[in-house]
């Protein structure tokens, strides 16, 4: 069986359970503006493309002239909110500790914002020590281009081949495809299955601890 060198995760959904956090700060921001509010369901579906494209999609179909103003406003409520109810899922801390332990190279390349996604990694999983942590960023591309997933492997001096990534969303599997990762699809997350299966997802995990029982590091 074919060992692998490095994981590579995204972040919302895969790692940590960030919903609670994304659907009261967008909500916070359609208050402020008198439009209506969404469900904890309806951001689930949201998310997954960037904080843009999360207004984009929270707004109301008439008012695309907000996107702008709207997302400053959520950037802002994000910041306050980001680590109110944020958790790691069930078993992500002991699969981490387990391959800290096992010496592999760990790293985060999420759609959001750079500045929660370094936060979140800091203080809600800690103590593991993450060798890269890519979010959202001015002027760099978003999932499912693949530059900045890449450039967590070269940064590891890991060939694509030899990395491992973990998502729960189509996005997530695009980007380990383009990349050349192996794809891996979580079912705790955001997304159901058949998103997974249907993305191209080549093995579809459905509890963390499985990972170590199914993929060889």
């Amino acid at each position: 069986m074919k060992a692998y060198k490095a994981a590579i995760f995204d972040m919302d959904g895969t790692l940590t359970d960030t919903l609670a956090d994304l659907h009261e700060s967008v909500n916070e921001m359609l208050a402020n503006y008198g439009f209506p509010l969404k469900t904890l369901d309806e951001v689930r579906q949201f998310v997954g493309n960037g904080a843009k494209k999360l207004m984009i999609r929270s707004l109301p179909a008439e008012k695309s002239e907000f996107v702008d103003e709207a997302l400053k406003f959520y950037n802002d409520c994000y910041a306050r909110n980001c680590l109110k109810k944020v958790k790691p899922y069930a078993g992500i801390m002991e699969l981490l500790r387990a391959l800290e332990a096992k010496k592999i190279p760990m790293g985060i390349c999420t759609n959001k914002q750079h500045f929660a996604a370094v936060e979140i990694a800091e203080k809600t999983l800690a103590p593991i020590k993450f060798g890269y942590v890519s979010g959202d960023e001015p002027g760099q591309p978003r999932k499912p281009d693949p530059t900045r997933a890449l450039a967590g492997a070269k940064l590891f001096g890991v060939a694509p081949e030899d990395v491992a990534y973990f998502g729960d969303t189509a996005v997530d599997m695009q980007t380990a495809i383009n990349a050349g990762f192996l794809a891996i699809g979580v079912t705790w997350g955001f997304r159901p299955r058949s998103e997974l299966e249907n993305s191209g997802a080549e093995i579809i995990i459905d509890y963390p601890t499985e990972i170590l029982e199914r993929i060889t590091f």
